[in-house]
């Protein structure tokens, strides 16, 4: 099972110079709780921009075309297709950069995204489209904001149609 786990305003943006566009705690609760005991595979630059380095209590694996790198607590491949014969049998989620989950979202069998109701002033990094024809949505949880979050926001699960 492949899921691709993001958060995206309106305008599909998903992050600007590395770093996430909107803190909102019960996201990244959510993010931890659907991958925590599963393997994550992410971009270089996504690994760089996690503040502690690899996320525990996960599998972690950095994609990059980059001879000899290392990442400390993670495994390295150059591909997303070399990474995935390596996690047979795993559920694997996608969490990003831009160029991965563009990648990813042809075979990806599910997309867990909180869909935030803002559009930022400048952003670097997008979501590819949701094509309707292909997602369906399975499950739905909208929020208000509230002193924790300043956006309201929706969790969304997507499974192929």
């Amino acid at each position: 099972m492949i899921t691709i786990i993001a958060a995206l305003a309106q305008n599909n943006a998903i992050g600007l110079n590395n770093k996430l566009l909107y803190w909102l705690p019960n996201d990244l609760k959510r993010f931890k709780s659907l991958t925590t005991g599963h393997t994550i595979i992410m971009g270089r630059k996504t690994f760089e921009s996690l503040p502690k380095g690899a996320l525990p209590n996960r599998r972690n694996i950095v994609l990059s075309r980059q001879e000899g790198i290392s990442f400390d607590g993670a495994e390295s491949f150059k591909s997303l297709q070399e990474a995935l014969v390596q996690c047979k049998g795993e559920e694997v989620f996608i969490i990003g950069g831009a160029m991965l989950y563009a990648e990813a979202l042809n075979i990806a069998d599910r997309l867990c995204l909180t869909h935030i109701e803002a559009t930022p002033d400048k952003a670097d990094a997008f979501f590819p489209n949701i094509d309707s024809k292909i997602w369906k949505v399975e499950k739905e949880e909208t929020f208000q904001k509230d002193e924790k979050h300043e956006q309201n926001y929706t969790f969304t699960d997507y499974v192929r149609a």
